[in-house]
């Protein structure tokens, strides 16, 4: 120590009368000196033998202080310096409860000195800890600030003279005499310890996040911070036996794909957020969740929102019209992209086209069965197979309703499969037929056994209204517990719901009277002032319907207040069962029917899966009302085997293969017939060849597929029978049609309507942009009425008149449309139609108000909601469409704006505010 600053500690080198400490201090370092080329041993690694017997606690935990000392200096002083190419032994990880392990005011002390030295190297432990970013220098430990302002004045002489070495005893007196002078920071040891902990916990993640399982936490290597905001958030406390066999599955460790059932609400959602949260927190990669409806993506981005924003991690919505293609790079934040189908499926195009597939570690599917359905399950199948075909180390999730032919499954996604048949509560299935309930028995003869009679007096008058006694089976639950009826279609939903409310006693009208009366007024303001007749009487009972027909404000309030119990009886249709999750303790199937088609053994096990609220009832029941002819269905039903799940890329040729093999071409993934047939038998198509195409092989399906695209103008090059080698490429409007998800059956369409438009695009109104941005696969399932169609005809200006010339729909053709004349003249149907449509959109953007359209269209609202959010899609996809094409460049600011006013349909000085996430009108 300096000759100017006492010496605290006289003769004595030790606190415990022997002056061994120091002496041994300055053998070690001589020793060190001497033999620089051996691996540097350090006090505690000594042979404990050398140290005396006094008391061997105390002494070692200066050993320690000592020990870190001696590693930092080993870095600072030249007579230190470690040679680089010394051999350590790998395992010995440099100490790192050392640092925990100091007093604050060394941590102070080695602060100083490593300002001071800032030019040498610093030690692993604390360079570690720093790269890790959390604790940036030893006194950020300090709450306190007013010490850390302080320079605390080791020697008197801070500019010491540091190219002389000082020798370790020297420097462990100063570090001593420092300790003892040093104010002590007001932080608690424990707190001390706990963040370095933390930091250390996040330092090994990151370190690891190369290897398969990275543990970041006690929560299934999470940090226990998300145990407490699945309490909070979702009131989930612990999770369910099997949820915890899934999460710790040997496959999940070693990343490998996973298909996993359950019936209806068994958990397996919570499974799949968890898997989702390691893969952003622990491994740090992209997560890209799959669901069927846009209302699901919706709900789910406000479930996670929360976690996102507690957890530092980002939730971006890609449904309708939302989401950026590709995606914008984050460099630190990682993202869940909550996707629909079709939108999912672009996402992969995009992100392979810009080479950032490897950014996306996992992708959840939710409700894989969805494979099996139509288009939109060759979209889901193209998606999937293109990520398992490039991206190796994506790790794929499916979750599905239980299937007969998984193995199908497994095998396109080379998947391991975990199945239980765990329900929270049990079920009990009953079907009635006239009055007497009949529980499913698999044991009994015809798979029904009596049950009991329904006790409930019918006058004739009631008999005739309700015949299939729905109200004495609803009054048995209702008020007290809650109950779903599901009807085969929208219309019937309503009915049944007004014809119950008819025959309810007076006594409903007081239970919660005053929450109803809120619904109502809430319901007003949503609707503008307009209420659905139907809802305005039937809410004070406590009943309401539920379907596609309510606008989504609406559905949004309903669902709340039945999850709430301030209604107990809601009549849906079958979507309900599909998404959103709202358990009953009665379910009631109305019929065996979804609109005219018998019912589907998953979707009778999707509605009856809604019955029994984890938590809350002891029970679920099920109750289907046969009718007698319809017996032998229904046992058929209740008792088959599930459906089996086929490829419908096949069945959906535009949307299905034709579609995959443009995009394939269109990002390089396979650019020759041999190729293409490499990827081909990778899809679930690939996997069910045998069964799915007998008259053709799929060498020829692909050779018809590609030739057809030829001849439509979307790919150049030609398919020669002898050599496959010929590579193929794609043409700009082949480029745009897969960049826009423009279906194959309408681009070329598109393109010569949107090429007509350039000459001749009239401005005045949006009426003439908006027909070309109008959806044309709802044309077909238009019926235009003609009164209203000539009313709307008649309201146009000069300047919208030339509009439909341009189109092609002459005022006399609706005129006699009108009047029942016959017509001679040839007009295209889909024109009319789509021109129709368009005629409710420019309203709807005038007006923004979807009621006083519904009105005037004779459309039920929903309808025109569904309209609308299809119109804002179908825009943003035309506008990805003629981004592609340099004729059409005029188009891209005009259809900008357009996606914008579709899809927040507000007033357009409002615009910039609904962009903003959580402003509603």
């Amino acid at each position: 120590s300096n000759d100017s600053e006492e010496d605290l500690f006289g003769d004595y080198d030790s606190f415990y009368e022997n002056d061994s400490l120091l002496a041994q201090v300055d053998d070690i370092e001589q020793k060190y000196l001497q033999d620089k080329n051996k691996p540097f041993k350090t006090a505690s690694e000594s042979n404990p033998a050398d140290l005396h017997s006094g008391n061997q606690q105390k002494k070692q935990y200066i050993f320690s202080a000592c020990e870190d000392t001696v590693v930092l200096n080993a870095g600072e002083g030249d007579a230190l310096q470690m040679n680089e190419n010394d051999p350590v032994d790998s395992n010995q990880e440099p100490d790192e409860s050392i640092f925990d392990e100091l007093p604050s005011s060394q941590l102070l002390y080695f602060e100083k000195r490593d300002k001071l030295t800032s030019g040498s190297r610093i030690s692993p432990a604390s360079e570690r800890r720093s790269e890790c970013g959390k604790i940036k220098s030893p006194s950020s430990f300090g709450s306190n600030a007013e010490h850390q302002n302080k320079p605390t004045d080791f020697s008197s002489d801070s500019k010491c003279d540091l190219a002389k070495p000082e020798s370790l005893k020297d420097h462990l007196k100063s570090a001593m005499s420092g300790n003892a002078k040093a104010q002590t920071l007001q932080v608690s040891k424990m707190k001390q310890l706990q963040e370095a902990i933390l930091s250390e916990e996040i330092c090994v993640a990151r370190k690891a996040i190369e290897s398969p399982s990275v543990d970041i936490g006690p929560f299934y290597g999470l940090p226990s911070k998300v145990k407490d905001l699945f309490r909070q958030l979702r009131g989930i406390d612990k999770l369910y036996e099997w949820q915890h066999d899934c999460l710790m599955l040997e496959s999940l460790q070693q990343r490998k794909n996973l298909i996993y059932s359950l019936p209806t609400s068994g958990g397996k959602t919570l499974v799949s957020e968890i898997i989702i949260l390691q893969e952003l927190l622990c491994r740090q990669k992209d997560v890209l969740m799959i669901l069927p409806y846009v209302a699901i993506v919706q709900e789910k981005v406000r479930g996670l929102s929360s976690f996102g924003i507690e957890l530092d991690f980002l939730v971006e919505e890609y449904a309708g019209s939302k989401g950026r293609f590709p995606p914008i790079k984050r460099r630190i934040k990682k993202s869940l992209y909550i996707a629909t189908i079709e939108k999912g499926h672009a996402l992969v195009n995009s992100l392979i086209e810009t080479e950032r597939i490897d950014d996306l570690g996992l992708v959840v599917v939710d409700e894989l069965h969805m494979l099996g359905e139509g288009s939109r399950g060759a979209t889901l199948e193209i998606a999937l197979a293109k990520i398992l075909y490039i991206s190796k180390n994506t790790q794929i999730i499916g979750m599905s309703a239980t299937l007969n032919n998984v193995g199908d499954l497994q095998k396109f996604l080379q998947a391991e499969y975990y199945t239980n048949s765990f329900r929270p509560v049990e079920l009990k299935e009953y079907i009635k037929i006239r009055d007497t309930i009949y529980a499913v028995d698999s044991k009994a003869e015809n798979g029904f056994s009596f049950s009991r009679l329904l006790n409930f007096k019918y006058s004739s008058n009631l008999e005739k209204a309700d015949p299939d006694h729905i109200i004495a089976l609803v009054t048995e639950v209702i008020p007290k517990y809650s109950c779903l009826i599901f009807c085969p279609t929208k219309k019937n939903c309503e009915n049944v719901a007004s014809m119950v409310c008819k025959y309810l006693k007076k006594e409903f009208r007081a239970h919660r009277e005053k929450e109803k009366q809120d619904l109502i007024k809430n319901l007003k303001n949503v609707g503008n002032g307009s209420i659905c007749p139907v809802l305005n009487q039937t809410i004070p009972f406590g009943i309401a319907y539920h379907h596609s027909g309510l606008t989504n404000d609406e559905r949004k309030s309903i669902e709340e207040a039945y999850s709430t119990g301030v209604l107990c009886l809601l009549t849906c249709t079958a979507t309900l069962a599909a998404g959103v999750n709202l358990p009953a303790r009665r379910v009631i199937l109305r019929a065996p029917y979804v609109a005219n088609d018998f019912l589907k053994k998953s979707q009778y096990k999707q509605m009856i899966g809604r019955a029994g609220r984890a938590g809350i009832d002891s029970a679920g029941e099920s109750i289907l009302i046969v009718q007698e002819k319809d017996k032998h269905l229904v046992q058929d039903l209740v008792h088959s085997p599930l459906e089996n799940c086929y490829s419908n890329l096949l069945l959906e040729l535009t949307k299905g293969i034709q579609s995959l093999l443009l995009s394939l071409v269109g990002l390089k993934i396979a650019l020759t017939h041999e190729e293409v047939y490499d990827f081909m038998c990778t899809t679930l198509l690939g996997v069910q060849q045998q069964l799915l195409s007998k008259e053709k092989s799929l060498s020829e399906i692909i050779k018809d597929g590609l030739e057809n695209l030829i001849e439509q103008g979307l790919l150049k090059g030609r398919i020669s029978e002898k050599d496959h080698k010929y590579t193929l490429t794609i043409t700009p409007l082949g480029k745009a049609t897969y960049k826009g998800s423009i279906d194959l059956a309408y681009c070329n369409l598109l393109y010569r309507e949107l090429k007509k438009g350039l000459q001749g695009l009239v401005l005045e109104s949006n009426l003439h942009l908006l027909y070309l941005t109008t959806p044309y696969d709802m044309t077909s399932s238009c019926t235009p009425d003609w009164m209203i169609y000539l009313r709307q005809f008649n309201q146009l200006s000069a300047a919208e008149q030339k509009v439909m010339d341009i189109l092609g729909v002459p005022e006399s053709f609706i005129t006699k449309k009108a009047s029942g004349q016959a017509i001679r003249k040839k007009v295209e149907s889909a024109v009319v139609n789509r021109v129709y449509l368009s005629f409710v959109l420019y309203t709807l953007l005038k007006e923004t108000n979807i009621w006083s359209v519904s009105e005037k269209f004779n459309m039920p609202r929903g309808h025109v909601q569904n309209l609308l959010n299809s119109a804002a899609s179908f825009a943003s996809c035309v506008l990805h469409f003629c981004e592609e094409l340099e004729e059409f460049w005029v188009y891209k600011a005009l259809l900008a704006e357009l996606t914008k006013q579709l899809t927040y349909c507000v007033k357009t000085e409002l615009i910039p505010l609904m962009e903003v996430a959580g402003v509603l009108e």
